[in-house]
């Protein structure tokens, strides 16, 4: 593959989020109602709320390459020590706050970007969660990216795929004070399932919601000058076009920065709106 430089790899990874937060934050996913503070967002069903945390996966991983081959795009490699929400997009969206390209001025992306990052990292404290399967009763402390992610595993795969995310249930019991085998790791994984995603992730959900719109929102906010820059009418009207930086070469950069561009000609789906308070106390 060609080598991408700095601005085409910001291009790319705009797109990318850009894309992934449409996907999981709209009123297709979403009831919305015409309170835009302190609202409850409620999923339209629960298998919105599967989707949402199978997308949700995807946006709290990093792209990945096939075997030893160099990750896609020229990406980098987030940093071997990095954890929790430092190997996913979250990663990238700090970089770009660190070295803007098509901005002078990244800090609206910046905030709600370490916000949530830091929401992430934090660890639920889950009280009394029943394993009937096993025959016990424990507290459980885990960080909430590592529940999201495990739940939303288990939401796509049938459990015959989910060994490594067994493996990581076992682990997050052992560190609370039950190691268990492999075996009843796979006997509890519905039931790990309902604690973390029926219960807690819908709890969360529209807290998760708002720290996703608002990252979209950055984006917007940060693009705005780049996109008055690039617009510009043609004849015969209502034509458009935009004029391409000189430092996107690759054809694939070139198109995904039309279609950010694209994004620009109107604000996102949803306006801003925040989670009741009620709902960010616990786990």
């Amino acid at each position: 593959m060609s080598a991408y430089n700095n601005l085409e790899q910001e291009v790319i990874i705009l797109e990318a989020v850009w894309g992934m937060i449409d996907d999981m934050v709209n009123r297709e996913m979403f009831v919305l109602g015409e309170r835009t503070s302190d609202t409850n967002l409620l999923p339209t069903t629960s298998t919105h709320q599967r989707l949402f945390n199978v997308l949700l996966v995807d946006f709290l991983s990093r792209p990945h390459s096939r075997g030893k081959e160099p990750m896609p795009f020229g990406l980098p490699m987030p940093p071997a020590k990095a954890k929790g929400s430092q190997q996913s997009y979250l990663f990238y969206l700090n970089k770009i706050h660190t070295a803007p390209k098509l901005g002078a001025i990244s800090g609206m992306i910046c905030e709600p970007v370490d916000a949530f990052s830091q929401w992430l990292d934090t660890k639920a404290q889950v009280k009394k969660v029943w394993l009937p399967s096993i025959g016990l009763e424990l507290d459980i402390d885990v960080k909430r990216i590592d529940f999201l992610k495990i739940c939303g595993n288990i939401a796509k795969h049938n459990f015959s795929r989910l060994e490594s995310d067994v493996s990581k249930i076992c682990n997050i019991l052992a560190e609370n004070g039950l190691p268990i085998e492999a075996g009843n790791g796979y006997l509890i994984l519905k039931e790990f399932y309902a604690w973390f995603h029926d219960d807690i992730l819908n709890y969360h959900i529209s807290t998760i919601a708002e720290f996703l719109n608002n990252i979209r929102w950055g984006i917007y906010e940060y693009l705005r000058n780049e996109f008055d820059h690039a617009f510009e009418w043609v004849d015969p009207h209502p034509m458009y076009r935009f004029r391409i930086p000189g430092g996107l070469v690759q054809p694939v950069a070139q198109s995904m920065y039309r279609d950010l561009m694209n994004r620009m000609r109107s604000e996102p789906s949803l306006p801003r709106f925040t989670a009741i308070e009620c709902l960010k106390k616990r786990y």
